[in-house]
């Protein structure tokens, strides 16, 4: 009797042929995961690269108009974006101002008090929006206005941060537009070229990367954007008849 027989195992050459027969897949599976981490890898350097290049397309200034259009549009979000629309408008940039997503406590005439030298323009060719909840309903709605007043060049007033996902869903939801205008609001304090220096710029650009890519996944399946499933999940749950209900001429509301 060998040794290892007394205490109830031994080696035999079936246990060999066991062991032999576990070593493939075990080899299998670990290159599997080493061709998994290698995709993640990659796809984490991509990803990362993607965020400069966005980074990069930042812009990092405040800069004129390259032109003149027809109608200019502010997306709300920022006391610095109305001002700096109506002061286009007043400066003869567009002929008619759309401040989209109007908070629905915030009447015209809390934004001529916060803006009173552009009490005229304000009262003569200002329209409030109140329907737009999210980015996609500001592209919405600025479609509807355009519409409306058969404008074909539009000038969008936005953080320079939120201008590349703007520019996405205003291109998706104005196909054949003769010519949008970007004009990015810069925020004092805020530097996106150093971001790597303040942890809140970082995680603001880093959000707002996620969100630009996620548009411009949706938008390259989606036909229209007012029969947008999105949209009631970027509203956080609010109906989509929030940002597709039917058009409101001024002095109805």
């Amino acid at each position: 009797m060998r040794p290892s027989e007394a205490f109830g195992w031994a080696w035999t050459d079936a246990t060999f042929r066991s062991a032999s027969a576990l070593r493939v897949p075990v080899r299998s599976l670990g290159r599997t995961l080493r061709a998994g981490l290698g995709l993640a890898g990659l796809g984490g350097v991509a990803l990362f690269g993607g965020f400069l290049a966005f980074v990069a397309c930042v812009e990092r200034d405040e800069r004129p108009l390259d032109g003149r259009a027809d109608g200019i549009v502010a997306l709300t979000g920022g006391a610095q974006r109305i001002g700096d629309a109506i002061d286009l408008l007043a400066n003869g940039y567009g002929r008619r101002l759309l401040i989209t997503g109007v908070n629905e406590r915030t009447s015209r005439d809390e934004i001529a008090r916060l803006n009173p030298t552009q009490r005229h323009w304000i009262d003569c060719c200002v329209d409030l929006d109140y329907r737009a909840r999210n980015t996609i309903g500001n592209a919405i709605e600025t479609r509807r206005w355009m519409r409306l007043h058969r404008f074909s060049t539009v000038a969008v007033v936005t953080s320079n941060y939120h201008m590349p996902r703007t520019l996405v869903e205003l291109d998706h939801a104005l196909p054949g537009i003769e010519r949008v205008v970007p004009y990015p609001v810069v925020a004092e304090g805020f530097d996106a070229g150093r971001w790597w220096q303040h942890p809140s710029a970082a995680r603001l650009l880093a959000s707002e990367y996620l969100k630009f890519l996620v548009a411009w996944v949706r938008t390259r399946f989606e036909d229209d954007p007012e029969r947008s499933r999105a949209a009631i999940l970027v509203g956080r749950g609010k109906p989509i008849k929030m940002v597709a209900e039917p058009l409101l001429l001024r002095g109805q509301r």
